[in-house]
């Protein structure tokens, strides 16, 4: 039995075995897209690759046999920079989204698709809890918010933008009138306080994810009731109050006390909460005379000075967002801040370094090509853009679930499974690094579970294998030579035809979002 040794550790394996192998008895993870345990090594996505002492060049570590005596180095700058450049070249010809346009479009970056897919199959329990991972308000922000999102929504292209802030609202609306509206559960008790200074938008999406992480909230404001601007500044026609009193009621359920009637600065001063919480959020809205002496906290004429990743203001554990630090009013960005400013709090009290929001590696399509616009319009209804029967209480759930059906989908069906994000985003690789023509954008729907889109395809070859081991008749196949080559049912037949039984097993395996399921509601 060979002995070889990986990062100065020494491991005994089975003759046979590959570096691969050896790494994982030893729990190093060598990343790898185009193997698959129990089927050939095909050796062509090089993302595996590692040293070898006394060899020439990188050797891929999914195919390579140990020889007794190898020195193996899979952790150093040169594996690093070869396992990037593979990842930017399979990137350079990647064709298609990880998140759609709308969900870029959207301040805090909530999961737009899913949520529409969640509505069209009737899932409106998992579509609140998935509006509610990002936004805290959607009720609220579902009649206020000026649907940035809608601006960039594909669809648009075409005829007219998904109503995708009235499908929020709806989703919302339907969660507040139910016997049991959706309340997440937090966290066990991290046995740290937070004092949140406003109880605007941004201060109540504050309170309500760091009360979610299992900090104790308790949020100051200087006014009679809470809710800042949005119940101070917007009219009761744009947005009723019983419909803000029924969202901060949700907060408060969590165990977010407010203390009202108290202007920080005056009626306490800073340093006093301070003594009293381990961090302070200031979400007190657009600063005003005499604030910034008060608080004693860098500001410029704009707003509180801060870092832009993390919301940190000069004074340690004391962070800021909203219109304390811009002059936007807009309350969406106001509570993406109070969103990200929650995980930057939760890195200091958990003593991690303070870099805020993890940033996520997205790939683009870019503007689209003749006839791609049709190609997404295939697994589109094709009705114009709804308007709502009854203007005032919203879609109905007919009416809903119809809009919900224009969405192009745009986005990944597998974005959280999607080893190629996984990887660009740990390698920080750049899909603009080898600048190269985008191929065309096509989608196969012939299946009636699975689709391919042969743009997301690296041609490793998983899926034939499976699907010949599966004993399918026709099964997958490479066809077309050199950089033309790619994976299709021979003698062109439909993929209906070429996945009669393997089709789930190939989707499960596919280590991009070449193959996904069609149904692809609460799904990763």
């Amino acid at each position: 039995m060979p002995k070889i040794t990986i990062d100065g550790r020494e491991v005994q394996v089975d003759a046979g075995a590959t570096i691969l192998d050896a790494a994982e008895r030893l729990g190093i993870s060598i990343p790898t897209m185009c193997h698959l345990r129990g089927h050939e090594a095909t050796t062509s996505c090089m993302v595996c690759v590692v040293k070898v002492a006394g060899v020439n060049g990188l050797v891929p570590a999914c195919g390579t046999v140990v020889r007794d005596g190898m020195q193996v180095e899979s952790d150093c700058e040169l594996v690093f920079k070869a396992r990037k450049a593979a990842l930017e070249l399979l990137l350079s010809d990647h064709v298609g989204d990880c998140m759609g346009p709308c969900r870029m479009g959207c301040p805090a970056r909530m999961d737009i698709p899913l949520m529409i897919r969640q509505i069209a199959a009737g899932e409106l329990k998992d579509a609140i809890a998935t509006v509610k991972r990002d936004i805290a308000l959607p009720a609220v922000l579902g009649r206020i918010c000026p649907a940035p999102c809608e601006k960039v929504c594909r669809r648009k292209q075409h005829d007219e933008a998904v109503s995708i802030c009235l499908l929020k609202r709806y989703v919302a609306d339907v969660d507040l009138q139910s016997a049991q509206s959706y309340s997440p559960t937090p966290a066990p008790k991290q046995g740290k306080r937070v004092a949140v200074i406003g109880a605007g938008p941004a201060g109540l999406a504050a309170a309500y994810y760091l009360q979610l992480d299992g900090f104790d909230c308790t949020v100051f404001d200087e006014h009679e009731e809470p809710g800042g601007m949005l119940r101070y500044a917007v009219t009761e026609r744009n947005l009723p109050r019983d419909v803000l009193t029924a969202e901060i009621a949700q907060i408060t359920k969590l165990g977010v006390t407010f203390k009202l009637r108290t202007r920080v600065g005056i009626a306490i001063l800073l340093d006093e909460i301070r003594e009293q919480f381990g961090a302070v959020f200031l979400a007190t809205g657009e600063l005003k005379a005499g604030d910034v002496d008060a608080l004693g906290i860098d500001a410029s004429p704009d707003g509180v000075k801060i870092d832009p990743r993390t919301g940190a203001t000069n004074i340690p554990g004391v962070f800021a967002g909203g219109d304390v630090v811009r002059k936007r009013r807009l309350a969406v960005r106001a509570v993406a801040d109070g969103k990200e400013a929650a995980e930057s709090i939760r890195q200091y009290l958990a003593g991690e370094q303070v870099v805020g929001p993890a940033k996520v590696f997205n790939s683009r399509m870019g503007k689209l090509g003749d006839g791609e616009m049709e190609a997404f319009l295939r697994s589109a209804d094709p009705h114009s853009r709804l308007q709502p029967s009854r203007p005032v209480e919203g879609f109905t759930h007919e009416e809903a679930r119809s809009e919900s059906l224009r969405c192009l989908h745009c986005d990944c069906r597998k974005p959280d499974r999607c080893l190629l994000r996984r990887y660009a985003q740990a390698y920080d690789a750049k899909q603009t690094r080898y600048k190269a023509d985008r191929g065309p954008f096509v989608q196969q729907l012939q299946h009636p579970n699975v689709i391919y889109e042969p743009g997301k395809c690296i041609d490793c070859g998983i899926c034939i294998q499976i699907a010949s081991a599966l004993g399918e008749p026709l099964g997958l196949t490479f066809v077309g030579r050199g950089f033309d080559v790619r994976v299709a049912v021979p003698f062109g037949e439909s993929l209906a035809e070429g996945l009669r039984v393997a089709g789930a097993a190939c989707v499960n395996a596919c280590p991009t979002g070449a193959l996904a399921f069609k149904d692809s509601a609460g799904k990763g």
